[in-house]
């Protein structure tokens, strides 16, 4: 006789029922199953792995976070609900009043669904990148304020965007300290965001954008982030770069904020990042003019591209890529009177590419 098969028990891949409790699965326990959470009120619920797909159906006052989804999160006759998603597909059913910090890959769609919020996805725990990349996931592909009302009503406004300074443990709290996941280290600071704060589609505070393109190589992702950072750390650090100087050993940080701060005392803001494959009729297509010396920087995998708005921002870019990416791939663009076309090819092409 063979071996028995290790039976996998149904429970282990669902919560239902539960009122007034602190639940959910630590790493390591779905490992990419399907996941059903149902009829629960006013629970604390932590999924911190990555699963196929998760639903949520009749759940009340419940706070939620979910870790990488590799298909949909799907929402049904749920009402009072803050949660953090990141997955390919978003959808909500039947919902009223939830705020949901969201990293979609596709367009979030909602239905018969009122008083719904959204802000870009800002967490963190230690196996979230893994995570991430377990469910196939981009985290520079996050379409979280581009949200379609399949059933809109005229002179009402079913979705909103949650104000930018919005703080996620605020509406999303950390585990108590007595329950099972006390051990996660959790942060929702931006600065730690796995995934990278978005502006999204709330207005730009300058008419002056700049495209930044990361061509595929070893150290692509971590090139994006680390403008990312710098360019965050920038924004927090205008006033207290004012006063520093150090005899020609400033930090590229530094010297950034010191020059916008004289421009226009506002640090620059990343509009929207995308990973995307390219053609070479692509390459031609939204490069133009440049697009010759690029053609061979295609054929090693997806480019990664940022959109950062500021006054100032095309020459600060200009002079972080020779500064800080001298030997990187890059594309910035060139300046301010064709970096809007720049922008606009570059996206327009890549929601094409995703079907958005």
């Amino acid at each position: 006789m063979g071996r028995p098969q290790s039976s996998v028990d149904p429970k282990d891949f669902m919560l239902t029922g539960l009122k007034n409790a602190t639940v959910g699965r630590l790493p390591g326990k779905l490992n990419g199953q399907q996941f059903v959470i149902q009829d629960c009120d006013n629970c604390k619920i932590f999924v911190l792995d990555h699963s196929a797909t998760i639903t949520i159906d009749d759940c009340t006052n419940c706070c939620i976070v979910m870790g990488p989804v590799k298909g949909s999160v799907f929402f049904r006759d749920c009402k009072d609900i803050k949660c953090v998603v990141a997955c390919q597909q978003f959808r909500t059913r039947d919902c009223q009043k939830m705020e949901v910090f969201l990293c979609c890959a596709t367009q979030p769609i909602i239905e018969a669904s009122t008083g719904m919020k959204f802000g870009c996805f800002q967490y963190y725990y230690p196996e979230l990148a893994f995570h991430f990349k377990d469910a196939g996931l981009s985290i520079f592909n996050n379409n979280w304020s581009n949200v379609h009302d399949f059933t809109p009503v005229s002179g009402e406004t079913n979705w909103s965007l949650l104000p930018e300074d919005t703080v996620v443990l605020d509406h999303v709290p950390a585990p108590d300290p007595e329950s099972e996941f006390k051990s996660v280290r959790i942060s929702a600071e931006a600065s730690r965001s796995i995934v990278p704060m978005t502006k999204g589609g709330r207005r730009k505070e300058s008419d002056e954008s700049c495209l930044f393109v990361f061509f595929s190589g070893d150290y692509t992702t971590a090139n994006a982030r680390k403008l990312i950072d710098e360019l965050s750390v920038c924004r927090g650090s205008l006033v207290r770069a004012r006063g520093e100087e150090r005899d020609g050993s400033n930090t590229v940080t530094q010297a950034y904020c010191l020059f916008h701060n004289k421009a226009s005392g506002k640090g620059f803001v990343l509009i929207q990042t995308k990973e995307v494959s390219m053609r070479p009729e692509d390459v031609s297509r939204v490069f133009q003019n440049d697009a010759e010396g690029l053609l061979e920087w295609i054929t090693n995998g997806p480019v990664t591209a940022l959109e950062l708005n500021g006054d100032g921002v095309v020459e600060a870019c200009k002079s972080m890529a020779s500064d800080m990416f001298s030997g990187t791939k890059v594309f910035v663009s060139d300046n301010r009177n064709t970096s809007s076309r720049d922008v606009d090819n570059f996206f327009n092409f890549a929601d094409m590419q995703m079907g958005l």
